[in-house]
């Protein structure tokens, strides 16, 4: 992990700091220079360069902006979950006994071809339909993540809290979320890596991203090896550095020092 490159006088803030900089640095310079490090790579790999760049730059971003909408909907069900109501928590067990009962390559293929049947007019271009589909399925996972977390937190601390004159809104807010966060985050982390790795389904519905890249390739030039290889690499390349831009997070906030 990056955070042991830095002095050990630094305080947890500032390995935190220099950690995330430097892996969102290297990162940007990686999807930067990925095309011309190929460029030199013979056939198949060199004349198809550009398109592996393009490829890594559209799977990194169906990644994080799918990533952004299940952390969002991955609340509102933990939430919805932990709710009161018996209606809004069967609505939230339901979303997520569905989504986590059926395969992901499923649900792509009914976002993009069976939403438009049932609602008429909501025809999703092929990045869209796969965002929306990866974001509901990581959603699920992350909302039991959270849920989880929601429950680990003492009910002690949030009786305290009221006997010190907190509203509910405040106690939720200060007491029990950063705290059911804190805890939540490991799995977060974990989820957001393999949402990278699970984006490659997308391509069952046309979107250019870097397994659709490589099948392209390895169909037209009869080089599986050369091509799926190149494709296994820059994954791994990408996975390493958004495992160090997590950890770097979940690193900030481990101040028991529990993850050395």
């Amino acid at each position: 992990m990056l955070t042991a490159l830095w002095p050990e006088r630094w305080t947890r803030q500032q390995r935190s700091n220099a950690t995330l900089i430097s892996a969102v640095l290297l990162m940007v310079l990686a999807l930067a220079l990925l095309g011309k490090m190929l460029s030199f790579l013979p056939d198949p790999i060199g004349p198809n360069a550009q398109a592996f760049s393009d490829g890594a730059r559209t799977t990194l971003w169906l990644t994080l902006i799918s990533g952004s909408v299940g952390l969002v909907l991955g609340t509102a069900a933990a939430l919805a979950r932990t709710s009161r109501w018996a209606a809004v928590r069967w609505v939230a067990s339901f979303y997520i006994w569905v989504i986590r009962g059926t395969p992901l390559l499923v649900q792509i293929l009914f976002v993009y071809f069976a939403l438009p049947v049932l609602v008429p007019g909501l025809n999703l271009p092929d990045f869209a339909a796969a965002v929306l589909a990866l974001g509901l399925n990581v959603g699920a996972y992350n909302a039991e993540a959270i849920r989880a977390g929601l429950l680990a937190v003492p009910r002690g601390q949030t009786e305290a809290a009221k006997a010190l004159g907190l509203g509910r809104v405040h106690v939720f807010l200060d007491v029990v979320f950063p705290q059911a966060f804190k805890i939540s985050l490991p799995p977060l982390v974990s989820n957001f890596v393999a949402l990278l790795k699970d984006s490659s389904l997308a391509y069952a519905i046309g979107v250019v991203e870097l397994t659709n890249v490589g099948n392209r390739i390895q169909s037209a030039t009869f080089q599986p090896i050369a091509t799926l290889s190149t494709v296994a690499i820059t994954y791994l390349l990408l996975t390493t550095l958004v495992t160090q831009i997590s950890n770097a997070i979940e690193y900030r906030f481990d101040v028991e020092g529990r993850n050395q």
